[in-house]
């Protein structure tokens, strides 16, 4: 079996990305918890802890359960797949269909309660940030965009330095910052103007999305 190229790590790199983004966005408007990340989420538990009898002290069940759901899906992931190193054998596609099952359960859950949905969406978060978390000496983030940021600063001033850095490499973090704000921008749009429901089209779009990677992968194989 072939390995999986670069242009290939790019192309799913963008795709989950995009994935997280629109997700985490329309829970950001609806809810104002994030679930793709844990940076804003861990603040707010500080302030509501320091408000625990103000009207805003509420929005800290929200948020914890964002952040224990993202640490949960981390370590469900990190259980089935052992090593965060790419490889094409893995089955990330089975995984991604079981997120994307995971989401309409969250949608199924997200009107009489609304707080097991963001648990629900984060946990699919954090599994799919785990999901492979390096390639070849590069740090792989698809929910949040702060490494990605890190990442490219760290590669560009070793170019500038004149050491040699694949293009690629600079080329991962662009595309998927690209891809975080278009899902970002995609999902307002659906929310806001009411174009149909955000968070069934995040899981409807994963489970295909894992049916088209195991599609894949087994044609590659024969």
């Amino acid at each position: 079996m072939r390995p999986i190229t670069p242009v290939q790590i790019v192309i799913g790199g963008c795709l989950l990305a995009f994935g997280a983004s629109f997700l985490n966005t329309g829970f950001l408007l609806s809810t104002g918890a994030s679930v793709s990340h844990l940076t804003g989420d861990i603040a707010r538990i500080g302030s509501g802890l320091s408000n625990l009898g103000s009207s805003s002290g509420s929005h800290i069940f929200n948020v914890t359960s964002a952040a224990l759901g993202f640490i949960t899906g981390a370590i469900i992931s990190g259980f089935l797949l052992h090593h965060p190193t790419v490889e094409i054998s893995k089955p990330y596609g089975r995984i991604l269909s079981v997120l994307g099952i995971c989401l309409l359960i969250s949608y199924a859950t997200y009107s009489s309660a609304p707080v097991l949905s963001i648990t629900i969406a984060s946990a699919v978060c954090g599994a799919q940030n785990a999901l492979a978390s390096r390639y070849r000496g590069v740090v792989l983030r698809t929910t949040h965009l702060t490494g990605l940021f890190t990442d490219f600063g760290i590669h560009l001033g070793m170019k500038l330095r004149g050491h040699t850095v694949e293009g690629w490499k600079l080329l991962i973090p662009i595309c998927l910052t690209c891809s975080f704000l278009v899902g970002a921008v995609i999902s307002s749009a659906v929310a806001l103007n009411a174009l149909g429901n955000w968070l069934l089209l995040a899981g409807i779009g994963y489970l295909l999305g894992g049916m088209a990677w195991s599609f894949y992968k087994r044609t590659r194989s024969e």
